[in-house]
């Protein structure tokens, strides 16, 4: 089946299940606009299919996708052309999935970061291999854990998503089910059966039952994590938070200083624009997240660190990057709030 991805998606239909596979696993098969597009179509398509009963999204290599093109989106900033529209065509498929009617079936093995998390963790159904590593680190290359990442984050209990979106944390499955973002943890070398099973009956939870195993280790989900967690990251402001710890550290506690370390690289502007959006997503509907995101996108691509964070890190790779402002003290509040402002030139249509 075609819907326009080229040789970077494959769309099939096997019995009742349409089957999107991303193919291109030496890029770690991060999102372009092209997939964006094409799985767009193949969703719009398939909803209105009486035959399809399920969607079932996998990937090709050892990272179900790392993320967004963020090489395209540098060289289009060196060149003076806008990416706008891809995040625009992003979101609105993000938001679409959320709404998507049909069991939607995400079969994740590896890296799950990004763009990666908004194609799959709004879906009914995220079911995670031994090897899953999900993310959210966008604060470390001058951006904010977008693609529903205010949704997502905001409605993980304990302050565990303001954790992870701020200090880009990976967590293997065991983490990633326990708070919710994981809803079946299986064996990796299930996924052909599960997808068969899915293709032949349609009803992926009696599909999935069989093949779920007990719940692994969650080492950040523990009772003295949580409870650390808890206190830090549940605070009313960045300030708050980063006092909190620090305060903490100097008592000699690992936790806080483990945290302090990971929030330490990480752009203080992007530091302060997710600490808000998260705060803000746990009060607004999807629809609205993706609102708000979009309006932070579109002043975050005039702005620097993003752009700084990805030469940094991809371009001169290990570079460390340089921040405008350097720290969080040099914030002004006022331009933080900007992010957050209406655009005059429209908003997202959702």
């Amino acid at each position: 089946m075609d819907f326009g991805g080229g040789k970077e998606i494959r769309f099939e239909r096997r019995g009742k299940a349409g089957v999107v596979t991303l193919t291109r696993p030496k890029a770690l098969n991060a999102v372009t606009h092209r997939m964006v597009n094409a799985l767009t179509a193949a969703l719009e398509a398939w909803a209105a299919d009486d035959a399809v009963d399920a969607v079932v999204i996998q990937a090709e290599g050892r990272a179900f996708s790392a993320g967004g093109d963020l090489l395209d989106l540098y060289r289009a900033r060196q060149a003076g052309e806008s990416r706008l529209g891809f995040f625009r065509d992003e979101y609105l498929l993000n938001a679409a999935i959320a709404r998507f009617e049909k069991p939607y079936v995400a079969l994740i093995d590896g890296i799950v970061m990004g763009g990666g998390v908004g194609i799959s963790a709004h879906g009914s159904h995220r079911v995670l291999g031994e090897k899953a590593e999900f993310a959210m680190p966008e604060t470390g290359i001058g951006f904010f854990p977008d693609v529903g990442g205010s949704f997502i984050l905001s409605h993980l209990k304990g302050g565990f998503g303001m954790f992870l979106g701020l200090t880009g944390k990976r967590i293997g499955p065991g983490d990633t089910l326990a708070c919710g973002i994981g809803t079946h943890a299986v064996r990796s070398e299930d996924f052909p059966a599960i997808l068969a099973g899915i293709a032949e009956t349609g009803t992926p939870d009696a599909v999935l039952a069989p093949f779920q195993l007990s719940p692994p280790p969650a080492p950040l989900l523990n009772e003295a994590e949580k409870l650390a967690i808890g206190h830090h990251f549940t605070l009313g402001s960045l300030g708050d938070l980063i006092a909190s710890l620090e305060k903490a550290a100097a008592d000699g506690d690992e936790f806080a200083t483990g945290a302090l370390g990971l929030l330490a690289g990480r752009s203080p502007t992007s530091l302060h624009v997710a600490f808000r959006q998260i705060t803000f997503g746990a009060m607004l509907s999807m629809d609205e997240c993706m609102r708000m995101e979009f309006r932070i996108v579109t002043r975050m691509l005039g702005g620097d660190d993003f752009f700084e964070g990805i030469r940094a890190v991809m371009i001169d790779k290990g570079d460390t990057p340089t921040w405008r402002p350097a720290t969080l003290d040099e914030i002004d509040e006022a331009a933080i709030e900007a992010y957050f402002d209406p655009l005059p030139g429209g908003e997202l249509g959702i």
